[in-house]
């Protein structure tokens, strides 16, 4: 390499180098954006809503979410993507995010490399839920039952590629059953099918089936986490239940568009996770049936990559393809 040539490299290098730290010293310099990339309302919104807010007085700037929807999460995504790495703009995401990844293969930007995460923020788990007329009790009593009649009983989602699709498909690999998978538009949908007998399995988030189960209306043969949950002290965790493999939580997290400033993104982990450890936020997110994580963004990082892969098993398993 020439000398000249080293020379401008040194100095290109220099002047990333003085940009970078300058971004870093003068950060935040004007509202931070919350991008969701679903509709308002939603439990990702609410999240996104109620942690920014109580974000802003740590950050010393007044906060926004802006909701980009479109393309099952797709538009608000790429959005975030396309964002200046200054740390400005946040994506919020959740589990939906690592399935895509697995799912769609024109996503324009690259899932894992994208974005570099902030924290995962909440966390709650996925219970497994039957219409009660279904003669199985227990997790081991369902599967007899379902070993014994392959194809006979359907298990219902929110639609192809959602969470509770998603999670049929995991227990129907664990268990070595034959299921028969309905897709619906919507978790309502479903819930109201699964209630009427119409179909007789669902996985989904414990929030979403939580006043069907208190109300008798749907029998929970399994909380899929490691423990069991205070809302449900009776119901055995995944490992009591024989299926260890059947963890499955949903979650909504914070990240930054990639070359976001290593100091840049230790500030926004820093006052999110001082928001979470807030008693109001606890209270707010508790209201959801949500739990404040707060972790580093390296672990947040190792989630998103080992879901990721996860999802992407399962997916290729069952032959699951979305354009």
């Amino acid at each position: 390499m020439s000398k000249p040539m080293l020379r401008g490299l040194l100095v290109a290098a220099g002047v990333l180098c003085a940009a970078t730290l300058a971004t870093a010293q003068t950060f935040p310099s004007r509202p931070v954006t919350f991008v969701v990339p679903f509709a308002p309302g939603g439990s990702t919104d609410m999240v996104a809503r109620i942690v920014a807010q109580a974000a802003s007085p740590g950050l010393g700037v007044p906060t926004v979410v802006e909701n980009r929807t479109g393309g099952a999460g797709v538009v608000g995504w790429s959005s975030a993507a396309r964002a200046a790495p200054d740390g400005q703009t946040l994506l919020t995401l959740e589990m939906s995010y690592t399935i895509a990844a697995g799912l769609i293969p024109t996503l324009p930007f690259d899932p894992v490399k994208g974005f570099v995460q902030v924290t995962t923020a909440v966390e709650n788990p996925h219970v497994m839920v039957v219409n009660p007329n279904l003669p199985a009790k227990t997790l081991a009593e369902l599967i007899a039952l379902l070993k014994a009649n392959p194809g006979k009983y359907f298990f219902g989602s929110g639609g192809t590629g959602t969470n509770t699709h998603m999670g049929g498909e995991l227990f129907k690999s664990l268990a070595g059953v034959d299921l028969v998978h309905v897709p619906y538009r919507g978790a309502g949908a479903v819930l109201q099918d699964l209630v009427g007998g119409q179909v007789q399995v669902l996985v989904t988030s414990l929030p979403t089936a939580l006043p069907l189960i208190q109300s008798g209306q749907l029998r929970p043969l399994m909380v899929a986490a490691e423990k069991r949950s205070p809302v449900l002290p009776d119901v055995p965790a995944a490992a009591e239940a024989g299926l260890p493999g059947m963890v499955m939580k949903f979650w909504v997290g914070f990240a930054a568009p990639a070359g976001t400033p290593p100091a840049v993104v230790e500030r926004l982990n820093r006052d999110i996770v001082a928001a979470l450890a807030l008693p109001d936020t606890k209270k707010r997110l508790a209201e959801l049936g949500m739990d404040p994580v707060g972790n580093t963004p390296a672990e947040a990082q190792k989630l998103i990559e080992s879901e990721i892969a996860r999802w992407s098993a399962v997916a290729k398993a069952a032959d699951i393809k979305m354009q």
